[in-house]
């Protein structure tokens, strides 16, 4: 069953179930992808529709945040239920074993040693992780492997008899 459909089978569900929480979170995310379908002109596929609940949790774990900052625990719980709800129409996340697995091919494929290759190496990374992989926590990660943390080390010729000196 398409994404869109099992939102609204759930959406009926809950009107029908009187919760109110998981009514006003669906309601949300079909807006946002009706919005969504008015700018692209047609029809959205479940990629597009997952990206659209991504947006939506994003938004809601940064209102979470606020409302914890602020001492608003009404609200920052009412928010958490939200993500917790929409995150089930969401394909399974990777792991962060499986994202550095990934990130370490993808250096080693393009080459990438510095931290001004980590363009180069998100670019090639995304397409693969889109909507099983939190960008920022990619990000971090991808960050965490060029320049400091879990440094990749390369042999670098250095003399002129082709001896290389190891170095990170």
């Amino acid at each position: 069953m398409p994404l869109k459909e099992r939102l609204m089978e759930d959406m009926k569900d809950a009107m029908k179930k009187g919760e109110q929480i998981k009514l006003s979170a669906i309601r949300m995310v079909r807006a946002g992808i009706k919005n969504k379908e008015i700018e692209f002109g047609r029809e959205l596929r479940d990629e597009d529709v997952i990206a659209v609940i991504n947006s939506a949790i994003k938004q809601r774990k940064d209102s979470y945040t606020q409302f914890l900052n602020a001492k608003r625990m009404d609200l920052a719980d009412k928010e958490k239920k939200e993500i917790e709800i929409l995150s089930v129409y969401l394909p399974e996340q990777l792991g962060e074993e499986d994202i550095k697995k990934m990130v370490r091919e993808v250096i080693s494929e393009t080459g990438a040693s510095t931290s001004r290759d980590m363009g180069r190496v998100m670019k090639a990374l995304m397409p693969g992780l889109k909507g099983k992989a939190d960008g920022s926590l990619v990000n971090k990660i991808v960050r965490e492997m060029l320049p400091y943390g879990e440094q990749l080390q390369f042999l670098k010729p250095c003399k002129e008899d082709g001896s290389g000196e190891l170095y990170s």
